[in-house]
């Protein structure tokens, strides 16, 4: 059928809005006013991408996010009124992968979209498998292995790895990574890398409170060592 977006909005003339946006893109367009409808409709109708307002009645976009990523790595883009500090870095930490600040015009929300649709798992030339210590990545399958057991991340996650793995040791400003992780203009908002390094780091590290796989430099950036 192409490429489905659900979109979670309880402003009826916002949601129609967006709806016919993505329409012209020839996206097929679910919709949702509150986070509850979004849960029943995300379990029969699997989405590709799925934006989500932070102020839902009953359930909240912070939840119906984490609710969404317990089962599934599916792009999240939160949308906020606000660019609040506190609600984009707590969206992004219940598990987006982006954000969206409003108002916003549909070419930008289109864009976005289709930065994520890119992000597909990518694979590290010329290697099947990437060994650093205890951490194992084998990209053309979509895996990390950490002391053997498999580790599940989002695709922006898995994204953040290989990138850091295509040059082990080297590092990586927040600028690159942006740009080679998210693939879009973000006016050098380094909060989104962060946010996906911390997140990183709890799930490929034995201790992420002093990691030894995903190290910052400081003043610099990021790199991935043994």
């Amino acid at each position: 059928m192409g490429i489905r977006v659900l979109t979670v909005e309880d402003d009826e003339r916002i949601r129609t809005s967006v709806k016919l946006a993505l329409e012209d893109e020839g996206w097929h367009v679910d919709e949702a006013s509150s986070g509850e409808d979004a849960v029943a409709l995300f379990s029969h109708n699997s989405a590709d991408v799925v934006l989500i307002d932070i102020m839902l009645p009953g359930i909240d976009g912070f939840e119906l996010c984490r609710t969404i990523r317990r089962s599934s790595d599916v792009p999240i883009v939160m949308v906020t009124a606000r660019a609040d500090t506190h609600d984009v870095v707590a969206g992004l930490e219940a598990g987006a992968d982006d954000y969206l600040t409003k108002p916003f015009a549909p070419k930008e929300l289109a864009a976005r979209i289709r930065a994520l649709l890119r992000r597909v798992r990518p694979a590290a030339s010329g290697h099947s498998k990437l060994v650093f210590g205890d951490l194992e990545i084998i990209p053309e399958e979509g895996k990390v292995l950490l002391g053997g057991a498999e580790v599940v991340l989002t695709k922006t996650e898995f994204r953040l790895l290989c990138e850091l793995a295509n040059d082990p040791g080297g590092v990586f400003s927040r600028e690159l990574l942006l740009d080679k992780v998210w693939g879009y203009d973000y006016f050098g908002d380094g909060r989104l890398v962060d946010v996906h390094i911390r997140r990183l780091r709890m799930k490929v590290e034995t201790d992420p409170a002093n990691p030894r796989h995903v190290v910052t430099v400081r003043g610099l950036g990021y790199r991935l060592e043994s």
